[in-house]
């Protein structure tokens, strides 16, 4: 599991030059937060579908290694590409998280799974299964560009994006009491 035990807010407050730079992303505010848990963070795996989640299911199946998954499903809102099955799959095989450009359903059974899901809405009607969509390549996922690669951070404030995989934060200490 992934831990990452400081506050978007706080890292985006702390680094201004990386937002500045391109380095430091913030994904716009569009997505419900799902699963028991609330923070997160790891590498990232891209993957491009639309109303299909055959290829969703596929990477799920796979050891998860602390990563996450970030999936652009177009932003669809007729059909959710991840279901309960698939997301307790994530969960057992150490998957961190899972980010969904689209709908996701079985919210019930999602919420009772340790891992973290951001999506844009619940829908009840299953995508298509005909494994159509693109692996490992760039995506655009709430205003954002996406590599294949980079470093996902989520809290309750939001979702932010980064080539690097640790960031810091220096807090000031010359007004601290001693």
């Amino acid at each position: 599991m992934a831990a990452f035990p400081l506050a978007t807010a706080e890292v985006c407050d702390a680094n201004s030059h990386l937002i500045t730079n391109g380095e430091l992303r913030a994904l716009h505010p569009s997505f419900q937060i799902y699963g028991r848990r609330q923070v997160f963070s790891g590498p990232i795996v891209t993957l491009k579908v639309f109303e299909d989640n055959v290829l969703v299911r596929e990477f799920l199946e796979e050891k998860g290694n602390g990563r996450v998954l970030v999936v652009d499903g177009g932003g669809s809102m007729r059909c959710a590409i991840l279901g309960g099955n698939p997301v307790q799959q994530a969960q057992n095989n150490g998957w961190a998280g899972i980010i969904i450009n689209g709908c996701i359903r079985d919210v019930d059974e999602i919420n009772g799974c340790d891992i973290g899901v951001r999506a844009l809405a619940s829908h009840p009607m299953k995508a298509n299964k005909k494994g159509i969509g693109e692996k490992h390549v760039p995506v655009n996922v709430a205003g954002t560009r996406i590599y294949d690669g980079e470093w996902l951070y989520a809290d309750m404030d939001g979702i932010l994006v980064s080539r690097a995989s640790k960031l810091h934060v220096a807090f000031d200490t010359s007004t601290s009491p001693r």
